[in-house]
């Protein structure tokens, strides 16, 4: 459940029968909470209002736990475009972090193999995913502490996802594990490593290669008072794309 108060301050609970929610505002019931509808509103002990509203994924990746930065919002929508992420798509996830990127694939009904080096990253990004979709979720989501660098075993993938530091080193696996026509996306948060990449997928079997960033700017909007917001969400990392295609790039 996500509570919001006359702030604008948002928490994110878990309900539970007979469960408290503590905060300087007071105590709220979450016997209060369960069962009611979406978009109602409930006082504290202190009179504080709060609306309460199930979570969106958005609401969630900006605060749910992380073990390791997450990729935001205006970067995993996207990511699920340039990727093509379809309901039954087979696709290999390196860089896991804390979930957020996996939550939003499998939502869409992708079937997740996950590469991570590390065992905490990886249990963080299992606890948010089931926290968030369920545990039933998991029987998509066959995660492993391996490094991608050394090598992808599985093959005919629809899809390869990247959030690693030298994504270049994965082309070559990559070509081998996708099938014809799969699509390669990589995150990355500085052009020198955008570079490098491309240059490798320009002497693979990759082609219609691109990248993109995403700048997000919100408008304040008050009676006659319109303009753009003084904050804006805008440089995070840049998105790059490419198809395996059946003959390697002519030089």
């Amino acid at each position: 459940m996500l509570l919001i108060d006359r702030k604008q301050r948002r928490y994110l609970i878990d309900l539970e029968a007979g469960g408290e929610f503590h905060s300087h505002s007071g105590v709220l019931s979450h016997d209060q909470l369960i069962g009611s509808d979406e978009g109602g509103r409930f006082r504290s002990t202190r009179g504080m209002s709060f609306i309460a509203l199930r979570p969106t994924i958005t609401d969630f990746v900006l605060k749910m736990p992380r073990g390791a930065q997450v990729i935001y919002p205006k970067d995993i929508g996207p990511i699920l475009i340039l990727a093509d992420v379809f309901a039954g798509a087979r696709v290999l996830e390196s860089g896991l972090g804390s979930g957020a990127l996996s939550t939003a694939m499998l939502r869409a009904g992708a079937h997740i193999t996950g590469y991570e080096i590390r065992e905490d990253f990886r249990h963080r990004a299992i606890t948010n995913v089931s926290r968030f979709l369920g545990p039933g979720v998991l029987d998509r989501y066959d995660t492993s502490v391996r490094d991608v660098y050394e090598g992808i075993s599985e093959t005919g993938l629809d899809r390869v996802v990247l959030d690693l530091p030298e994504p270049w080193q994965v082309v070559p696996h990559a070509q081998e594990a996708l099938r014809p026509g799969g699509i390669f996306v990589a995150y990355t948060p500085s052009m020198m490593q955008v570079a490098q990449l491309r240059a490798c997928l320009e002497r693979s079997r990759f082609g219609l290669a691109q990248t993109m960033e995403v700048l997000n700017r919100g408008w304040h909007v008050e009676d006659r008072a319109v303009r753009p917001d003084h904050r804006m969400v805008a440089h995070t990392g840049f998105l790059t794309s490419a198809r395996l295609l059946s003959e390697q790039n002519p030089r």
